[in-house]
């Protein structure tokens, strides 16, 4: 009976050792900035990795006022190329700790 909560007491250990290291490891990733383009840099944004949205910068050689759409295009394009660069970074730094677990 003792032995079984020595492992017991050992999981926890362990899983609160896991649970430190996946707060640490999401905090790091919040605070790094990705980048994502369109039209080759001429609309390019940055967001942090908790997908705040820090700089949005607009070319003027792209702004053209009587097509209002494409920059709304190219704006959508990069903001949404940044979210899938934080997701594929967000699963490689995080898979390790969420892989196999429900809901994840």
């Amino acid at each position: 009976m003792m032995r079984g909560m020595g492992n017991m007491q050992g999981m926890m250990k362990q899983m609160q050792k896991m649970q430190k290291e996946m707060t640490a490891a999401k905090d790091q990733l919040d605070q790094k900035e990705f980048t994502g383009q369109a039209a080759n840099g001429l609309v390019e944004v940055i967001m942090t990795g908790d997908k705040r949205v820090k700089s949005l910068t607009i070319k003027p050689e792209v702004v053209d006022p009587e097509d209002v759409e494409m920059i709304q295009d190219l704006v959508l394009t990069a903001v949404n190329e940044t979210l899938e660069i934080i997701d594929r970074e967000t699963e490689k730094s995080m898979g390790q700790y969420t892989k196999g677990l429900p809901g994840f």
